[in-house]
């Protein structure tokens, strides 16, 4: 393949000489003030940090997001983003300097001006569209025309991201004291992706004696890649993996905080603050024995005043019911919490919305036994049976015990994408949950202060608790 980083750099110095001619820099340059929101700041707190990004199409992707929404987008990013980054480069990226000015005027966040800077111009040019943070690649620039973008991005006291993607501009980024390392996985030159780049250059930023913080760009698709790269840089900037998802604001919560479905909600008030504290699923009871038991009309208030992913739960239940209550309710998932057999099961898949996942809970001793393990296997083998959700038996109760079973019997299963692991799972070990690799993590009696009331404080720590946590040394090496 050509090095298409070459053919980028090129018709970029030609955009900028035509953009210079249409808008010439003395016809501006008297009215920019500094800017007043660092990125730098905001990327150096304790949890992991994300720059997120405002993407419309990539040289690698084609056309990414054909609705651009940017409201959409906002509403989407700001409630968890560190930063927000946005494309200017017309031709390769369909951004536009437009983009920029209505996310400026907008976000209570630092924005970073992602371009292929190679001029001064773009400089002024950023913070006139109120930007706070540019983007500097060394795969584009020599030190000489670093350092003359750097000072005169410093007089703007704009941040700069510095982006490395090898040994040699990792080097350079430390020699030129770069205050925030962007590591991109992206080989710009091929367009392939790699994480093991950034760990793989990290261990070169021992040499460094300045103040920075370390990010992660390029290939971050899913929470389990965050984890990993967690281990070894401070923050991430992702844009494609959430521009490509429909329901943007779920993909952000589900990168951030990992598939936590918050179950046993019984008020649209508890639904709220579960999805805000990054709940990516709610959980509706309609078995008449539960404390947290929903009627159909009580759970269309909740549904009707927060719009979410719910899994409706049902024992012993019949087909017709449960496609009455999957129609009024709109719900993404049908978990089976009783007796259902495999021939019911496929009756109900019959009858079920081909988007609808159908998930079957099995109870387990808090010592599993081989048969109970036997059950699960041939669960997780069943082709009508998208997901098996594990949960505590105490006596004849089966779910909101608020117990766990030993979770070491996670690594005899295979499928972990289709387990769904809940019983007793809070603040103190959800991490440990979700270190055995289940596709999602169900939260219920652990994070309520009465069965059926949510305690918003419990789910929010639960939640972050879960949420990656950055390595701080790699602030202040030497």
């Amino acid at each position: 393949m050509a090095n298409v980083l070459e053919k980028i750099v090129a018709d970029k110095r030609q955009e900028v000489t035509e953009r210079e001619r249409t808008l010439p820099l003395n016809s501006f340059i008297d009215t920019l003030v500094p800017s007043e929101k660092s990125l730098f700041a905001a990327l150096s707190k304790p949890a992991a940090g994300f720059i997120f990004e405002c993407k419309k199409a990539s040289p690698s992707k084609g056309l990414i997001r054909p609705q651009f929404d940017l409201d959409e987008i906002l509403e989407a990013y700001t409630p968890y983003a560190s930063g927000i980054s946005v494309l200017t480069d017309e031709k390769y990226f369909q951004g536009t300097y437009e983009y920029l000015e209505y996310v400026t005027a907008r976000a209570r966040q630092p924005v970073l001006n992602k371009d292929f800077f190679v001029a001064p111009y773009q400089v002024y040019l950023a913070r006139y569209y109120h930007a706070d943070a540019i983007l500097l690649m060394l795969s584009v620039l020599d030190d000489t025309e670093y350092k003359s973008l750097a000072t005169l991005a410093d007089s703007l006291n704009l941040d700069i991201l510095t982006e490395v993607s090898n040994e040699q501009e990792m080097a350079r980024a430390i020699d030129l004291e770069a205050k925030i390392i962007g590591i991109n996985n992206r080989n710009l030159r091929d367009l392939s992706t790699d994480l093991a780049t950034t760990e793989t250059l990290v261990p070169m930023l021992q040499h460094a004696t300045h103040e920075y913080v370390l990010i992660s760009e390029s290939g971050i698709y899913t929470h389990q890649d965050v984890q990993r790269l967690s281990a070894v840089s401070n923050g991430f900037l992702v844009g494609s993996a959430l521009m490509a998802e429909s329901d943007l604001s779920n993909a952000v919560r589900r990168l951030i905080f990992g598939d936590t479905k918050v179950c046993g909600i019984t008020q649209a008030e508890d639904a709220a603050q579960a999805q805000a504290c990054g709940a990516t699923r709610l959980g509706l009871i309609f078995a008449q024995k539960s404390p947290r038991f929903m009627t159909l009309t009580s759970a269309k208030a909740v549904v009707e005043q927060v719009s979410a992913s719910y899994v409706g739960v049902f024992v012993n239940s019949t087909v017709d019911n449960i496609i009455q209550h999957v129609t009024s309710l709109q719900l993404a998932a049908v978990q089976l919490h009783g007796d259902e057999d495999i021939a019911f099961r496929q009756s109900l898949r019959a009858a079920l919305p081909e988007s609808v996942e159908l998930w079957q809970a099995v109870a387990l001793s808090s010592s599993p036994t081989k048969e109970q393990l036997k059950a699960v296997n041939s669960l997780i083998n069943d082709k009508s049976c998208d997901r098996v959700l594990l949960d505590c038996k105490v006596g004849t109760q089966s779910g909101g015990t608020g117990q766990a079973f030993d979770w070491s019997v996670l690594n005899t299963l295979g499928a972990a994408e289709k387990i769904v692991l809940a019983g007793g799972i809070g603040e103190d070990n959800i991490a440990q949950a979700a270190a055995f690799g289940p596709s999602i993590i169900d939260i219920n009696s652990k994070v309520e202060s009465a069965p059926g009331k949510k305690d918003p404080t419990r789910i929010k720590n639960t939640l972050d608790a879960r949420r990656a946590i950055a390595v701080h040394a790699l602030k202040q090496a030497g």
